[in-house]
């Protein structure tokens, strides 16, 4: 009896799916439990395994349709013992393999154990068109990561450069100038449709301080390595400022709250959102309970966030809910942004470069490792004096680290 292989249920804020990519053609021999498609999601990318040995008889759904949870998308057929017998004596040769409809399988330019690659090195290892028998992985088992493949890519040879053109003369436009068009992912769309909604819906204003982290850089430099012996992590400025996030929400909660029609609706918890790239774009984990984590905990989940963003492993439920959001453009070199809020959450703070910069302190001027902090908000429920203060009691916390502590 053949077997109807279903999308899986979707969590209530997600509507569809996209089909992304088949790992398998109409005739594959697929076993249980293997990976036969990715469908994409607004938020995460999903493997669709097998639910048997057997062989892939349909493929309802090619890629690039939407799709609808418990919609049917490939059918599989059992194999029978006579089936098996003869499929383990005879290699198989390909004959008699049907074509995909209307789309057919992107090649992943591997060596056959494309199942073992996570999504986002599989999309890696497609777009450049790389063996992945050529790569060597450095993950567990010898699993490749997508700094593996980056690492290959970056020592491929490069072609030479023409030459430059000759001086002062201007060289004629020749040769192509294509343009390609692609569909944009869903988490870009998603990403997308939800930042031109908070810049519809909500009144964005933004407004900025400065932080002096010496004391928070001498606590990281004299408890580094016992931090990360007794704890198993590294300790990073993240916790900081997630920590300095939940002091100033507890004294500020309107920044923690939300409008819901003619309502705000307060948190009494706090869930912290933490903005990570990844490589199908931003993606923001929560931290659950962040007011009742150690520096250590959230050091470990930030740390586990990021790797699963980079792989593509984050979950649904990692990704959904949260109650204020934490972005850190400083890791990229920005010196000042204005963040925009993660609706329906009614501010957002944005971090940025650790710039040495002269400040004036006591009558004398010194050098001080400064960061420009920005929170922007919905002024519909948060007025200045509150954000301000906000912002405040963050720098407060930061310059002076016991306030975390001794909560004062």
């Amino acid at each position: 009896m053949s077997i109807e292989v279903k999308v899986p249920i979707l969590p209530e804020s997600v509507a569809d799916a996209t089909m992304l990519s088949w790992h398998k053609r109409p005739g594959d021999q697929v076993r249980r439990d293997e990976n036969l498609v990715d469908i994409e999601t607004e938020k995460v990318v999903l493997e669709v395994p097998s639910p048997q040995d057997g062989v892939l008889k349909q493929v309802v759904k090619a890629e690039g349709e939407t799709v609808l949870a418990q919609e049917v998308i490939a059918v599989i057929e059992p194999l029978t013992q006579d089936a098996q017998s003869d499929q383990a004596a005879e290699p198989d040769t390909g004959e008699g393999i049907s074509e995909m409809p209307e789309t057919p399988a992107k090649s992943n330019g591997g060596d056959g154990s494309s199942a073992s690659l996570s999504p986002a090195v599989r999309r890696m290892v497609s777009e450049h068109d790389i063996n992945a028998s050529q790569i060597e992985g450095t993950g567990k088992g010898g699993r490749i990561l997508k700094e593996d493949v980056q690492k290959h890519l970056e020592q491929r040879p490069s072609a030479e450069a023409p030459p430059l053109p000759s001086a002062a003369v201007p060289s004629p436009i020749t040769g192509d100038r294509a343009e390609h068009r692609e569909p944009m992912s869903r988490l870009r769309a998603t990403i997308a449709n939800r930042l031109v909604q908070a810049q519809q819906t909500a009144a964005l204003l933004t407004t900025f301080n400065e932080v002096d982290l010496q004391a928070v850089m001498d606590l990281r430099r004299k408890y580094k390595e016992s931090f990360e012996q007794r704890h198993g992590t590294r300790l990073g400025f993240m916790s900081f400022f997630v920590k300095a996030s939940v002091e100033a929400l507890t004294r500020f909660p309107l920044v923690n709250a939300y409008i819901d029609g003619n309502d705000i609706v307060y948190h009494d918890y706090y869930d912290i959102g933490i903005a990570v790239a990844s490589p199908r774009g931003l993606v923001v984990p929560i931290i659950r309970n962040a007011d009742q984590n150690t520096f250590a905990g959230i050091e470990s989940v930030i740390s586990s966030f990021g790797e699963k963003a980079r792989d593509g492993r984050l979950t649904m439920e990692e990704l959904s809910g949260g109650t204020f959001t934490i972005t850190n453009g400083g890791i990229f070199g920005s010196l000042v942004s204005t963040p925009i809020i993660n609706p329906p959450q009614s501010a957002i703070l944005g971090m940025h470069k650790i710039q040495q910069r002269p400040v004036a302190e006591n009558g004398e001027v010194k050098i001080k490792p400064m960061m420009y902090l920005a929170l922007s908000y919905d002024h519909r429920i948060i007025d200045g004096r509150e954000a301000v203060q906000f912002l405040v009691t963050i720098k407060e916390a930061l310059e002076d680290p016991t306030r975390l502590l001794l909560q004062v």
